[in-house]
Protein backbone atom coordinates (compact mmCIF):
# COMPACT_ATOMS: atom_id res chain seq x y z
CA UNK A 1 0.00 0.00 0.00
CA UNK A 2 1.66 3.54 0.42
CA UNK A 3 4.77 11.81 -2.94
CA UNK A 4 4.23 16.75 -6.38
CA UNK A 5 4.97 19.32 -4.72
CA UNK A 6 6.14 16.93 -2.10
CA UNK A 7 4.18 14.27 -0.42
CA UNK A 8 0.75 15.41 -0.83
CA UNK A 9 0.29 13.81 2.42
CA UNK A 10 -3.09 13.10 1.05
CA UNK A 11 -3.32 9.60 2.17
CA UNK A 12 -2.45 6.58 0.27
CA UNK A 13 0.77 5.69 -1.32
CA UNK A 14 1.68 8.07 -4.04
CA UNK A 15 -1.90 9.22 -4.28
CA UNK A 16 -3.24 12.12 -6.22
CA UNK A 17 -6.46 12.71 -4.32
CA UNK A 18 -8.00 16.12 -4.50
CA UNK A 19 -10.80 15.96 -1.98
CA UNK A 20 -10.83 17.47 1.49
CA UNK A 21 -13.42 17.16 4.23
CA UNK A 22 -15.34 20.46 4.52
CA UNK A 23 -14.75 22.38 7.69
CA UNK A 24 -16.73 25.43 8.79
CA UNK A 25 -15.00 28.75 8.52
CA UNK A 26 -14.29 29.37 12.17
CA UNK A 27 -11.72 31.25 14.17
CA UNK A 28 -11.10 28.16 16.28
CA UNK A 29 -8.71 26.55 13.82
CA UNK A 30 -7.53 23.30 15.40
CA UNK A 31 -3.89 24.28 15.45
CA UNK A 32 -4.18 28.02 14.95
CA UNK A 33 -2.60 27.83 11.52
CA UNK A 34 -3.83 27.69 7.91
CA UNK A 35 -4.68 24.28 6.57
CA UNK A 36 -2.37 22.77 4.00
CA UNK A 37 -3.01 23.39 0.37
CA UNK A 38 -3.30 20.74 -2.27
CA UNK A 39 0.16 21.64 -3.65
CA UNK A 40 1.76 19.53 -0.96
CA UNK A 41 0.30 16.45 -2.59
CA UNK A 42 2.34 16.44 -5.77
CA UNK A 43 5.64 14.85 -4.64
CA UNK A 44 3.89 11.67 -3.56
CA UNK A 45 2.36 11.25 -7.00
CA UNK A 46 5.58 11.79 -8.92
CA UNK A 47 7.55 9.37 -6.76
CA UNK A 48 4.76 6.82 -6.77
CA UNK A 49 4.74 6.76 -10.57
CA UNK A 50 8.53 6.59 -10.93
CA UNK A 51 9.34 4.25 -8.10
CA UNK A 52 6.40 1.80 -7.84
CA UNK A 53 5.40 0.23 -4.57
CA UNK A 54 5.84 3.43 -2.54
CA UNK A 55 3.68 3.71 0.54
CA UNK A 56 2.51 7.28 0.93
CA UNK A 57 -0.23 8.42 3.28
CA UNK A 58 -3.27 10.58 3.70
CA UNK A 59 -4.44 13.72 5.42
CA UNK A 60 -7.35 13.58 7.80
CA UNK A 61 -9.18 15.53 10.44
CA UNK A 62 -11.43 14.60 13.29
CA UNK A 63 -14.53 16.72 13.90
CA UNK A 64 -15.81 17.76 17.28
CA UNK A 65 -13.93 18.09 20.54
CA UNK A 66 -14.24 16.46 23.93
CA UNK A 67 -14.73 18.86 26.79
CA UNK A 68 -12.74 16.48 28.98
CA UNK A 69 -9.72 16.42 26.69
CA UNK A 70 -7.55 18.01 29.35
CA UNK A 71 -7.49 14.92 31.56
CA UNK A 72 -4.26 14.06 33.32
CA UNK A 73 -1.77 11.53 32.00
CA UNK A 74 -2.85 9.06 34.70
CA UNK A 75 -6.34 8.98 33.16
CA UNK A 76 -5.03 8.26 29.66
CA UNK A 77 -6.11 4.95 28.20
CA UNK A 78 -3.39 2.89 26.56
CA UNK A 79 -3.49 2.57 22.78
CA UNK A 80 -3.64 -1.01 21.54
CA UNK A 81 -5.02 -3.04 18.65
CA UNK A 82 -8.45 -4.61 19.08
CA UNK A 83 -8.75 -8.39 18.90
CA UNK A 84 -9.71 -9.72 15.46
CA UNK A 85 -12.95 -11.48 14.67
CA UNK A 86 -14.16 -13.38 11.66
CA UNK A 87 -13.38 -16.58 9.84
CA UNK A 88 -10.05 -17.97 10.98
CA UNK A 89 -8.52 -14.76 12.45
CA UNK A 90 -4.74 -14.64 12.33
CA UNK A 91 -2.82 -15.64 15.44
CA UNK A 92 0.77 -14.76 14.51
CA UNK A 93 2.69 -11.54 13.90
CA UNK A 94 5.94 -10.42 12.28
CA UNK A 95 7.33 -6.95 13.00
CA UNK A 96 4.06 -6.29 14.84
CA UNK A 97 2.04 -7.00 11.68
CA UNK A 98 -0.56 -9.82 11.63
CA UNK A 99 0.60 -12.71 9.43
CA UNK A 100 -0.40 -16.30 8.73
CA UNK A 101 -3.57 -15.77 6.70
CA UNK A 102 -5.98 -18.35 5.43
CA UNK A 103 -5.30 -19.62 1.91
CA UNK A 104 -8.60 -18.36 0.55
CA UNK A 105 -10.35 -15.16 -0.52
CA UNK A 106 -11.09 -14.05 3.03
CA UNK A 107 -7.47 -14.53 3.99
CA UNK A 108 -6.36 -12.43 1.03
CA UNK A 109 -8.73 -9.63 2.05
CA UNK A 110 -7.46 -9.67 5.62
CA UNK A 111 -3.85 -9.62 4.42
CA UNK A 112 -4.42 -6.68 2.08
CA UNK A 113 -6.16 -4.73 4.83
CA UNK A 114 -3.58 -5.27 7.57
CA UNK A 115 -0.69 -4.74 5.15
CA UNK A 116 -2.28 -1.51 3.94
CA UNK A 117 -2.49 -0.26 7.52
CA UNK A 118 1.19 -1.00 8.10
CA UNK A 119 2.29 0.65 4.87
CA UNK A 120 0.26 3.75 5.72
CA UNK A 121 1.61 4.08 9.26
CA UNK A 122 4.01 6.61 10.76
CA UNK A 123 6.48 3.74 11.25
CA UNK A 124 7.29 3.96 7.54
CA UNK A 125 9.24 7.14 8.36
CA UNK A 126 11.64 5.29 10.67
CA UNK A 127 14.36 3.41 8.79
CA UNK A 128 14.50 0.31 10.99
CA UNK A 129 10.72 -0.02 11.24
CA UNK A 130 10.27 0.67 7.53
CA UNK A 131 12.62 -2.17 6.62
CA UNK A 132 10.74 -4.53 8.94
CA UNK A 133 7.38 -3.56 7.39
CA UNK A 134 8.51 -3.89 3.79
CA UNK A 135 10.22 -7.23 4.44
CA UNK A 136 7.07 -8.52 6.14
CA UNK A 137 4.34 -7.48 3.71
CA UNK A 138 6.10 -7.81 0.34
CA UNK A 139 7.20 -10.97 -1.42
CA UNK A 140 10.93 -11.46 -0.69
CA UNK A 141 12.14 -10.71 -4.22
CA UNK A 142 10.00 -7.57 -4.44
CA UNK A 143 11.11 -6.33 -1.01
CA UNK A 144 14.78 -6.76 -1.86
CA UNK A 145 14.38 -4.90 -5.13
CA UNK A 146 12.31 -2.04 -3.72
CA UNK A 147 13.89 -1.29 -0.33
CA UNK A 148 16.46 1.15 -1.78
CA UNK A 149 13.64 3.06 -3.49
CA UNK A 150 11.63 3.21 -0.27
CA UNK A 151 14.66 4.49 1.62
CA UNK A 152 15.32 7.14 -1.00
CA UNK A 153 11.78 8.45 -0.77
CA UNK A 154 11.27 8.35 2.98
CA UNK A 155 14.66 9.84 3.83
CA UNK A 156 14.53 12.66 1.29
CA UNK A 157 15.25 15.85 3.23
CA UNK A 158 13.06 18.10 1.08
CA UNK A 159 10.13 15.70 1.43
CA UNK A 160 10.46 15.37 5.20
CA UNK A 161 10.78 19.13 5.59
CA UNK A 162 7.67 19.66 3.49
CA UNK A 163 5.55 17.53 5.83
CA UNK A 164 7.11 19.02 8.96
CA UNK A 165 9.48 16.25 10.05
CA UNK A 166 13.23 16.39 10.74
CA UNK A 167 15.85 14.43 8.80
CA UNK A 168 15.22 11.36 10.97
CA UNK A 169 11.47 11.44 10.35
CA UNK A 170 10.64 12.77 13.82
CA UNK A 171 8.00 15.39 14.63
CA UNK A 172 8.94 18.74 16.22
CA UNK A 173 8.95 18.90 20.00
CA UNK A 174 5.42 19.18 21.38
CA UNK A 175 3.78 17.80 18.22
CA UNK A 176 2.61 14.33 17.21
CA UNK A 177 3.01 12.93 13.71
CA UNK A 178 -0.19 11.23 12.53
CA UNK A 179 -0.25 8.83 9.61
CA UNK A 180 -3.01 6.26 9.83
CA UNK A 181 -5.12 4.23 7.40
CA UNK A 182 -8.69 3.40 8.46
CA UNK A 183 -10.19 0.68 6.24
CA UNK A 184 -13.84 0.86 5.20
CA UNK A 185 -14.11 -2.31 3.15
CA UNK A 186 -12.49 -4.72 0.73
CA UNK A 187 -13.45 -6.76 -2.31
CA UNK A 188 -11.73 -9.51 -4.25
CA UNK A 189 -11.56 -8.72 -7.96
CA UNK A 190 -9.72 -11.91 -8.96
CA UNK A 191 -8.56 -15.10 -7.26
CA UNK A 192 -6.72 -18.12 -8.58
CA UNK A 193 -5.46 -19.85 -5.45
CA UNK A 194 -1.85 -18.78 -5.78
CA UNK A 195 -2.62 -15.15 -6.64
CA UNK A 196 -5.28 -12.66 -5.64
CA UNK A 197 -6.26 -9.09 -6.42
CA UNK A 198 -7.90 -7.22 -3.55
CA UNK A 199 -9.24 -3.65 -3.56
CA UNK A 200 -9.08 -1.81 -0.21
CA UNK A 201 -11.27 1.27 0.30
CA UNK A 202 -10.14 3.48 3.16
CA UNK A 203 -9.89 6.93 4.65
CA UNK A 204 -6.50 8.20 5.67
CA UNK A 205 -5.29 10.60 8.37
CA UNK A 206 -2.11 12.56 7.88
CA UNK A 207 -0.48 15.59 9.47
CA UNK A 208 0.95 16.99 12.68
CA UNK A 209 -1.18 17.50 15.77
CA UNK A 210 -0.05 19.91 18.45
CA UNK A 211 0.21 23.63 19.09
CA UNK A 212 1.90 25.53 16.29
CA UNK A 213 1.50 22.81 13.67
CA UNK A 214 1.61 24.13 10.12
CA UNK A 215 0.28 20.82 8.80
CA UNK A 216 -2.82 20.00 10.87
CA UNK A 217 -4.26 16.52 10.54
CA UNK A 218 -6.63 16.21 7.59
CA UNK A 219 -8.33 13.37 5.72
CA UNK A 220 -8.43 11.83 2.26
CA UNK A 221 -10.21 8.86 0.68
CA UNK A 222 -8.67 6.24 -1.59
CA UNK A 223 -8.99 2.76 -3.01
CA UNK A 224 -5.75 0.83 -3.29
CA UNK A 225 -5.78 -2.43 -5.24
CA UNK A 226 -3.16 -4.95 -4.14
CA UNK A 227 -1.70 -7.78 -6.17
CA UNK A 228 -1.02 -10.65 -3.77
CA UNK A 229 0.88 -13.90 -4.17
CA UNK A 230 0.87 -17.00 -1.98
CA UNK A 231 4.49 -17.32 -0.85
CA UNK A 232 5.82 -19.81 1.73
CA UNK A 233 2.42 -20.30 3.33
CA UNK A 234 1.19 -16.72 3.44
CA UNK A 235 -0.11 -13.87 1.26
CA UNK A 236 2.46 -11.28 0.21
CA UNK A 237 2.20 -8.05 -1.82
CA UNK A 238 3.80 -7.94 -5.26
CA UNK A 239 2.32 -4.72 -6.65
CA UNK A 240 -0.48 -2.18 -6.22
CA UNK A 241 -2.40 0.61 -7.91
CA UNK A 242 -4.28 3.49 -6.29
CA UNK A 243 -7.15 5.79 -7.22
CA UNK A 244 -9.12 8.53 -5.49
CA UNK A 245 -12.31 7.79 -3.56
CA UNK A 246 -15.08 6.92 -3.38
CA UNK A 247 -15.33 10.16 -1.37
CA UNK A 248 -18.40 10.85 0.83
CA UNK A 249 -19.97 14.27 1.16
CA UNK A 250 -18.38 15.99 4.15
CA UNK A 251 -20.43 17.31 7.05
CA UNK A 252 -19.89 20.72 8.57
CA UNK A 253 -18.36 19.84 11.92
CA UNK A 254 -16.20 21.91 14.20
CA UNK A 255 -12.56 20.85 13.90
CA UNK A 256 -11.03 19.52 17.10
CA UNK A 257 -8.36 21.39 19.01
CA UNK A 258 -4.73 20.32 18.87
CA UNK A 259 -5.06 18.91 22.39
CA UNK A 260 -8.13 16.84 21.50
CA UNK A 261 -6.53 15.48 18.35
CA UNK A 262 -3.31 14.50 20.07
CA UNK A 263 -5.21 12.87 22.93
CA UNK A 264 -7.33 10.83 20.50
CA UNK A 265 -4.33 9.64 18.50
CA UNK A 266 -2.54 8.55 21.66
CA UNK A 267 -5.50 6.80 23.25
CA UNK A 268 -7.33 5.11 20.37
CA UNK A 269 -5.62 2.01 19.06
CA UNK A 270 -6.15 0.31 15.73
CA UNK A 271 -7.69 -3.00 14.68
CA UNK A 272 -6.42 -6.30 13.41
CA UNK A 273 -8.72 -7.12 10.51
CA UNK A 274 -9.95 -10.61 9.68
CA UNK A 275 -13.01 -12.00 7.96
Amino acid sequence: MSLGDEHEASGGYGGTGQTRTRLPDTGADPYGTPRRTRSSRSLVTVVGVVVLLIAAIAFANRGGGDSEASGSGSDKASSAPTAPSGEGPVVSKAAGIPTGYAHDEQGAQSAATNYGIALGSADMYNTEKRHAIVNTVYAPDVAAAQLPAFDQVYSRASFLEKIGLDKDGAAPSGQTFVSRVIPVGTKVTSFSGSTATVALWYTSLFGLSGDGSKNPVTESWYTTTYQLKWVDGDWKVTDFTQEDGPVPVGRDQRASTAEDMTKAVEEYGGFTYAR
